[in-house]
């Protein structure tokens, strides 16, 4: 027996083709050209500047934090804007979006590209690396696409209220 609970939970899974040609727009405009130049500009710069030898834990380490620290925050901070206009927000809603998925949105991912990433650029060939990312954007833009959905979620609000400074919360601040 089939009950209306069942019902309305195969109801409500549709794929929005408009938000998946959206997406996909940002990664063959952005993600693509972008990671391109990234990735070989990233590898000349660590082996020339700073002369580590390539493949050791040091110019891997390097990458991984070159590669977390800027291009991850300038990637999510582009998605979020793009993502927002994109699918008709203005610039004050863009901005609104940014403050409340951006956060939550690094912190989450902090956990997972970097060790991603130690094993990109440890094993795969660099001219294979930009490929190797785009396999996991797939899940990664479907993940930001469910965080910005999320709206005002419980879990998102603890991730912006514990970054705010204490007057801002209603503390007094100081010690």
């Amino acid at each position: 027996m089939e009950t209306n609970k069942d019902v309305d939970a195969d109801a409500e899974f549709k794929v929005n083709w408009k938000r998946v040609a959206i997406t996909s727009m940002f990664g063959f405009g952005f993600v693509g050209p972008v990671g391109h130049f990234w990735y070989e500009g990233l590898d000349k710069f660590i082996k020339l500047k700073l002369r580590y030898v390539p493949k050791s834990t040091r110019f891997v380490a390097a990458k991984v934090a070159m590669d977390g620290l800027i291009f991850g925050p300038i990637d999510l901070l582009v998605f979020f804007t793009y993502m927002g206009f994109a699918t008709g927000k203005n610039t004050a809603e863009v901005k609104e979006g940014l403050k409340r998925d951006f956060l939550p949105a690094l912190a989450l991912e902090g956990g997972a590209w970097p060790l991603l990433q130690i094993a990109n650029f440890r094993y795969v060939p660099v001219q294979y690396q930009l490929l190797y990312v785009n396999i996991f954007c797939l899940v990664d833009s479907a993940f930001l696409s469910w965080v910005e959905q999320q709206k005002d979620a419980a879990w998102k609000q603890w991730f912006t209220s514990s970054f705010q400074p204490l007057k801002e919360r209603g503390g007094q601040g100081g010690v």
